[in-house]
């Protein structure tokens, strides 16, 4: 098996040999992938790790990870990763409503008495750190090249390797070079599918469809002063959410929901949204960086897309990561479920496990139902918490009123919904039951609000806000329940 020498680039050199053998092949180097591919090798395993590009990447999501996945990171022995980066420790959430705000800490660790805290970063800074961590890991073998087809058995009912294409090498000399034509195949038991939200291959096992119902459109502000600095921030605009958060010592993000069909950047109509939609809305302290930010910074967008989780009847090949499961990111939650995934499997397919392939499946199913325990929350929160904060239905406003009011009562109001946030707290009932708790908020702060003469028709308001509550939440926790 080749060694770990590494070049520039992280690729292990020499290239493995054409129908090289492995136990494991990771198609994809993010998050669950590089961390996948770390954590098995330290199992003893021989762990192939495909990479289309191991250049830097340049993304303007998955740059805050809540301590639900700093606390895994450190189980899997990769807390380093968030060292030398210029990650910023978070500790929690503003909530901004106009004139209004609340403030939104993290828990506090009964183990150790100190607060929970999550990081924020350069989303390539952290990605480059986990790949150097898979990459000096003894038994992980890092391939640059672009992934073609799975190859399967004879009875094709198993998959048993992959076919790619190497990309070229640089800085190699011409006799040595790789060139673009060059194809190879690799040999494994498991193949584990991690290549990210557009993935090439997930129509190829599961069957559910991605939806996309909004986009964010992103970029960095300089010098920023933030109204609670060292949390991140939720601004309750309109007509969708608009989140900042520091990602360094001087650059933070800010991140704008835009619902529906995207703005034309090449007409200036993005930028005139910008303009008069979203500026006059910020916190007085940001609008001076973000009109400065907007005459020098490229504005990129990123597609919010939902999938439900899925299990794949296939033998031999699992879908990790986005590939198999997607939630809106106003909640910070993908990078955190990500991890814990990890941490499950690497429990779950201990041992000689991932050599029997029916075996792996049994375990794979089983791995379906536990990881729930987390993305379940997760999932179910970030579509009903965007549905909330998005919606123009009457109904809805009243839902996100109702929601910002229960915050600002403090107490359990907020270390309920925070833990679920965090990561920390994985009861599903605790989500329902504080959901619920913010209908009947805000249907008790309609009679509050009503005269006398209103009464009657509030009643009938009040049924139709808390079937508004059931259609938001029922449907995505269906979504979680089902193979």
């Amino acid at each position: 098996m080749p060694g770990n020498a590494l070049t520039p680039s992280l690729a292990t050199a020499p290239v493995p040999e054409n129908e090289s053998k492995f136990d494991i092949i990771v198609v994809g180097a993010g998050v669950l992938g590089s961390a996948f591919a770390a954590t098995f090798a330290k199992q003893g395993k021989q762990v192939l790790l495909l990479e289309r590009d191991l250049n830097e990447p340049d993304r303007i999501v998955g740059e805050l990870l809540q301590p639900g996945g700093c606390k895994a990171l450190k189980e899997l022995g990769l807390t380093e990763c968030l060292e030398g980066i210029d990650a910023i420790p978070t500790y929690g959430y503003g909530i901004i409503r106009g004139s209004e705000h609340v403030h939104i800490p993290y828990l506090t660790d009964p183990g150790t008495g100190k607060q929970y805290q999550g990081r924020s970063f350069h989303h390539g800074r952290f990605i480059q750190k986990l790949r150097t961590a898979a990459s000096q890991t003894r038994n992980v073998t890092v391939v640059e090249a672009t992934v073609n087809d799975m190859v399967h058995d004879d009875d094709g009912v198993r998959v048993i390797g992959i076919t790619c294409t190497h990309k070229k090498d640089s800085t190699a000399s011409s006799a040595d070079s790789i060139t673009h034509s060059v194809t190879s195949q690799y040999f494994a038991p498991l193949t584990v599918i991690a290549d990210g939200c557009f993935s090439k291959f997930r129509k190829q096992f599961i069957h559910k469809t991605v939806t996309t119902t909004s986009h964010f459109v992103g970029f960095i502000m300089k010098d920023v002063q933030l109204p609670f600095p060292n949390h991140g921030h939720v601004i309750l605009a309109t007509p969708s959410p608009i989140l900042m958060y520091q990602i360094s010592t001087r650059d933070t993000r800010i991140l704008v929901d835009i619902p529906g069909k995207l703005p034309s950047a090449s007409t200036g109509a993005l930028r005139s949204y910008l303009e008069t939609v979203v500026y006059p809305q910020l916190p007085a302290t940001v609008q001076k960086q973000f009109m400065s930010a907007l005459e020098t910074e490229r504005l990129r967008s990123m597609p919010n897309s939902f999938l439900p989780p899925s299990t794949s009847s296939d033998l031999g090949v699992i879908l990790l990561g986005d590939a198999m499961n997607m939630r809106h990111p106003l909640t910070g939650g993908g990078m955190t479920v990500a991890l814990n995934d990890v941490v499950y499997l690497r429990d779950m397919l201990d041992g000689d496990v991932t050599k029997d392939q029916e075996e792996t499946m049994v375990q794979m199913e089983l791995f379906f139902w536990k990881r729930k325990e987390l993305s379940g929350v997760v999932n179910v929160l970030a579509q009903a918490l965007y549905s909330l904060f998005s919606g123009g239905d009457e109904n809805l406003i009243v839902l996100r009123d109702g929601c910002f009011s229960y915050f600002t009562m403090g107490g359990e109001c907020i270390t309920g919904p925070v833990g679920l946030l965090s990561g920390i707290t994985r009861r599903r009932m605790v989500l329902v039951y504080h959901f619920y708790a913010v209908a009947l908020h805000s249907i008790w702060l309609m009679f509050h609000k009503a005269t006398w003469a209103e009464v009657p028709a509030t009643f009938f308001k009040a049924f139709s806000v808390m079937w508004t509550a059931c259609v938001v939440l029922l449907p995505v926790m269906w979504s979680e329940f089902k193979a």
